[in-house]
């Protein structure tokens, strides 16, 4: 277990390689031995580090949903990230990629709340109760920290990425927002193209057999803490692509069908 001083310093190390867009090392270059609830203390020591800077909490990410991303990671269970309201982008912006560190593009569906979720055994119906609606969204991911270091060849861990907040950046949402029983959410697909070429597609059943599912673990994670997933607040319930590269002049856009699209241009 990390001592507080030793939390302290990786969050200072964050914060600094995203103020100043300089990638730092890893925490587990330092901290071979840290354990996923170090690196949650990291990410919530960061997290009240951007609080007491003025920003508010207006959700949560969650990441890793896939099977192949978590055997290709190590871990049996996703991971989890806060959103907070500097990262929300209208849909059709402009986002200046240079503000971000290694950025990509992740395909999801974004879960707005109407009631208070907190319990170590909701149903699926339960969440779907307790959600005011559904509407596509992509996830703007950033690496504060290399992933892998071009000259050692270090690759990053669960851990460092669960520290970097999940590798949360930005959110952006758009098309037709959906009520969450008027809809199968599972057969929820999307098209990613990329300066118009289509680089990815996914059905929102590739997160944990349904999207809702990944509400259920993060409803249950935070119930472990006496902790609560609020109304009003957003989640993010799990990408059904694998994330694409973006860079100054791409032009992005999700095609959800029926749900209509989303665009993002990187200046």
């Amino acid at each position: 277990m990390l001592a507080q001083q030793q939390i302290d310093e990786e969050v200072r190390r964050l914060d600094q390689a995203e103020t100043t867009r300089k990638q730092t090392e890893p925490s587990t270059i330092r901290f071979p031995e840290m354990e996923i609830k170090d690196a949650y203390a990291i990410q919530k020591a960061w997290i009240q580090l951007k609080q007491n800077k003025g920003r508010k909490v207006i959700g949560h990410k969650i990441g890793l949903t896939s099977k192949v991303m978590q055997v290709a990671m190590g871990i049996n269970e996703p991971d989890s990230g806060v959103l907070l309201d500097d990262m929300i982008f209208e849909n059709n912006s402009n986002i200046q990629a240079a503000n971000f560190l290694d950025p990509k593009i992740e395909v999801e569906l974004a879960f707005v709340l109407k009631k208070r979720l907190f319990g170590e055994n909701l149903t699926i119906e339960e969440v779907l109760d307790a959600t005011d609606y559904v509407i596509p969204a992509l996830e703007l991911i950033a690496a504060r920290t290399y992933r892998k270091n071009s000259k050692t060849g270090y690759v990053r861990t669960v851990r460092d990425t669960i520290s970097d907040n999940a590798a949360n950046a930005g959110i952006i949402t758009g098309g037709e927002k959906v009520t969450p029983k008027s809809v199968d959410l599972r057969w929820v697909s999307a098209l990613l193209y990329k300066n118009g070429t289509i680089e990815e597609s996914g059905v929102a059943a590739a997160v944990l057999d349904h999207p809702v599912k990944g509400v259920i673990w993060l409803a249950k994670k935070y119930a472990q803490h006496n902790e609560a997933l609020e109304a009003g607040q957003i989640i993010l319930s799990g990408s059904f692509t694998r994330p694409i590269d973006v860079v100054v002049g791409d032009e992005i856009i999700a095609d959800y069908g029926p749900l209509g699209k989303i665009s993002v241009n990187f200046t």
